[in-house]
């Protein structure tokens, strides 16, 4: 049975991903265009496919691992009761992260949008987390996910943040190209001030 710690780190990711959707369902109930993955494609498409991999495989993971017994007989990263500090560090990480991520959300108000698509930019904004990162939601949705594979160990949960970090470059590469071509030198000074994950201001991105 997982440990104290891990089912405090599930029990931010469940909380998250509620208020996630809730958040994002608001915004299309007032005519709101959120959801913009169905119209990508080539790496974005990929990466769309990772984002929702990472966090099925943090939240069933640990599920179908606790419930079936020969997954987690079968998982060398599998432990049974967890480790103290490891889990301890998880379940903090996870919570944090689950902040930042949805204080992010809320930060961009009506300009949130999930995934990218030409002529779907929305205004720039760059106060609250987005000053001190580019991408705090990426940032916070990381650390929760890197909380879950601590305070949980397992292959399913270990693999989760690898396949997000990767989706989160691919998507983020692709958001800066679409700000740039919308928003220009500001979103270039933007990028000049502010780091595209966490960081003092500096000179340079």
């Amino acid at each position: 049975m997982p440990s104290l710690m891990g089912w405090a780190s599930f029990a931010a990711l469940s909380t998250y991903l509620v208020l996630f959707f809730i958040g994002t369902l608001r915004l299309a109930q007032h005519g709101q265009r959120v959801w913009l993955f169905t119209e990508t494609s080539g790496p974005d498409r990929l990466a769309a496919l990772g984002f929702r991999a990472a966090f099925a495989l943090a939240f069933l993971g640990p599920l179908l691992w606790q419930s079936i017994p020969w997954l987690h007989k079968s998982d060398p990263l599998w432990s049974e009761y967890g480790i103290l500090i490891p889990g301890l560090a998880g379940a903090a990480a996870a919570w944090i992260g689950a902040f930042i991520a949805l204080s992010s959300q809320s930060d961009m108000g009506t300009s949130w949008r999930v995934g990218t698509a030409a002529g779907q930019s929305s205004s720039l904004v760059t106060t609250g987390l987005f000053s001190l990162s580019r991408n705090p939601t990426f940032l916070g949705q990381a650390s929760l996910l890197i909380g879950i594979a601590l305070a949980l160990p397992g292959l399913a949960t270990a693999i989760a943040p690898v396949i997000f970090l990767w989706a989160a470059k691919t998507q983020i590469s692709s958001e800066e190209t679409l700000l740039l071509a919308t928003h220009g030198e500001d979103y270039a000074r933007y990028m000049r001030h502010v780091p595209r994950w966490i960081g003092r201001k500096s000179g340079a991105a």
